[in-house]
């Protein structure tokens, strides 16, 4: 596996990218931005992934493609891995192959990777995540069919919106079973937007899968920034703040000891995901 280490050019163009998008001069996003990184792993061709890049306003052609090498021999469950804001279409893959490095020691299955248009503005990469839910919902229902193989999805930052957003669309189509698991890893979306109630509370209650919300008091980005671009908590950095009620199959989950800062939930050795499969049992 190869490894960089400190803070690189393509590192560096994507906090000030995101800054921009956030807060017009920068200057604070980028700050908390390079703090910390994921462990700077980078992904073999063959490393699996879905992508609806370039596909939100295609009106014709197949909602999604599938790069690298789909073999999967005798696993008899994957991990879906949803990336954040500001991730271009190289990054995506490398994320999903630290999470994949991540989860060798404890359990070692596939990890594909959710490649979408988050590399743009904000406000645009949230409206994109929105858009995305379809997409996926699609992709989820057809591997249901398809495959069969249990689907345990990791969202991370922005990616909790995409998965959200999906959940919606699953409860609306009655696809409720099609999940066996869903991991909020720094989730980027309103507290309160998981309650009973709120925008995603009655679809992850509808859901036949407990989905965990992991977060984390260490998270700058989300105390920060996203408070202050958003004018709400984000549910990574504090959980719900007892807001209540919540829905059935939910749960918080405090990994402030283990997550440094918003890039280290899924970082071999140092993040959060051995939790993320003790809770799953």
């Amino acid at each position: 596996m190869a490894r960089q280490y400190g803070v690189t050019r393509r590192r560096l163009l994507i906090g000030l990218g995101s800054g921009l998008g956030l807060l017009g001069g920068g200057g604070l996003y980028l700050y908390w931005s390079l703090q910390g990184d994921s462990g700077g792993y980078t992904a073999p061709a063959s490393q699996p992934v879905v992508t609806t890049r370039g596909r939100l306003d295609t009106a014709e052609g197949p909602a999604f493609e599938t790069e690298g090498t789909w073999s999967f021999d005798d696993a008899s469950d994957v991990f879906l891995f949803v990336h954040g804001f500001s991730t271009d279409a190289e990054t995506a893959r490398d994320n999903a192959y630290t999470a994949q490095v991540a989860l060798e020691g404890t359990r070692p299955v596939p990890v594909i990777g959710y490649s979408w248009d988050s590399n743009v503005g904000w406000e645009q990469a949230k409206d994109n995540a929105e858009a995305n839910s379809t997409h996926l919902a699609q992709w989820l229902t057809e591997w249901a069919e398809t495959d069969g193989r249990s689907v345990h999805l990791l969202a991370h930052s922005l990616g909790a919106r995409v998965t959200g957003e999906t959940l919606r669309v699953l409860a609306d189509r009655g696809a409720t079973d099609v999940l066996a698991s869903v991991s909020l890893l720094g989730g980027a979306i309103p507290y309160d937007s998981v309650t009973a109630g709120g925008r995603y509370g009655d679809a992850i209650g509808t859901v036949d899968a407990p989905v965990s919300n992991f977060y984390s008091h260490n998270d700058k980005v989300l105390s920060w920034v996203y408070r202050a671009s958003d004018r709400t908590h984000a549910v990574g950095h504090a959980g719900t703040r007892d807001a209540a009620p919540l829905p059935d199959g939910y749960r918080d989950v405090d990994v402030t000891a283990l997550v440094a800062d918003h890039y280290s939930y899924f970082e071999p050795d140092e993040g959060c995901l051995p939790r993320v499969v003790a809770e799953l049992g």
